[in-house]
């Protein structure tokens, strides 16, 4: 049986549209969804009885927001088996919780009470450096976050982190019945970009060629496994994150992955994936994975 999908909520504006958007993902891979609400108050006051008829207004907000969560789910697509849960602890434990049983993690780009702009909220960046499930951050426009392109983009790094984001991507692509763009990074290293113009562009084709055989190599097993998804290849020079965030202005859905480094609890993430997950045009995956 598939896990679910599960998505953070707090009734901020951003966490409505990851709702929205996560609906839409579950349908389109069969899954169920999981709302989760993580409330302190639910663990402090849960258990203490009441010597008053009336609620606190804590836990009427609380309830409020879950149940009016789960109800916008079912409206945006009935076929959709959603629950929502009350979990009596706080966010980032109750999500990293989940992940373990989750088959992704959905969660808006800003949560409720945090500053409104453009930098990620606290939650969602600990998630998405954290989790052992993926993580996608649902940011960006309008046109991005409704899939008006018809384009995933992957950000293939080396061959430890990038073959899971490869594979994710390409089962978004399927799903979504889009294309699927396969990006590299390259530079040439400052002390080979000398003052002869030759031996300048010889290397910079030789790291151009290098960056090339890597897509080639990491995109070998999705070209067997999804025949049926139109594969781009774009090797492109210039910093990884810059790269990137360039690629995301005309994306659906970007993808890159993590290393979880063994015994390591810190945040785990490349600068090209926190760039991302603060700056990104459209929603972001985060595909972790383990060495």
């Amino acid at each position: 049986m598939e896990l679910p999908l599960v998505v953070g909520v707090d009734g901020s504006d951003s966490s409505l549209v990851a709702v929205d958007w996560a609906v839409d993902e579950a349908a389109r891979h069969g899954l169920t969804l999981r709302l989760l609400y993580a409330s302190l108050w639910e663990r402090y006051e849960g258990g203490r009885p009441s010597l008053s008829p009336d609620r606190p207004a804590e836990e009427v907000m609380v309830q409020h927001i879950i149940a009016s969560c789960t109800e916008r789910a079912r409206l945006r697509n009935p076929e959709v088996m959603a629950s929502g849960e009350i979990m009596p602890d706080d966010a980032v434990t109750v999500l990293l919780g989940a992940g373990h049983e989750a088959s992704a993690l959905v969660t808006g780009s800003r949560g409720r009470g945090e500053i409104t702009g453009r930098l990620l909220g606290s939650v969602s960046l600990a998630v998405a450096a954290r989790a052992v499930c993926p993580v996608i951050v649902v940011r960006g426009s309008e046109r991005n976050i409704l899939g008006s392109f018809d384009r995933v983009v992957v950000g293939v790094g080396d061959s430890t982190d990038g073959e899971g984001a490869v594979r994710f991507a390409a089962r978004e692509a399927r799903a979504r019945g889009s294309a699927l763009t396969a990006v590299r990074a390259w530079r040439a290293p400052a002390h080979e970009q000398g003052d002869h113009l030759l031996i300048a562009d010889d290397a910079s084709g030789v790291y151009e060629e290098q960056a090339s055989s890597r897509l080639t190599e990491a995109l070998r097993e999705c070209e067997r496994e999804h025949p049926e998804v139109e594969i781009h290849r774009r090797v492109v020079e210039g910093p990884v994150h810059r790269v990137l965030l360039d690629a995301s202005a005309d994306a659906d859905l970007i993808v890159v992955g993590a290393l979880r480094r063994h015994g390591h609890f810190g945040l785990q993430l490349s600068r090209a994936a926190h760039s991302l997950l603060h700056h990104s045009e459209c929603p972001v995956a985060i595909v972790p994975q383990q060495v």
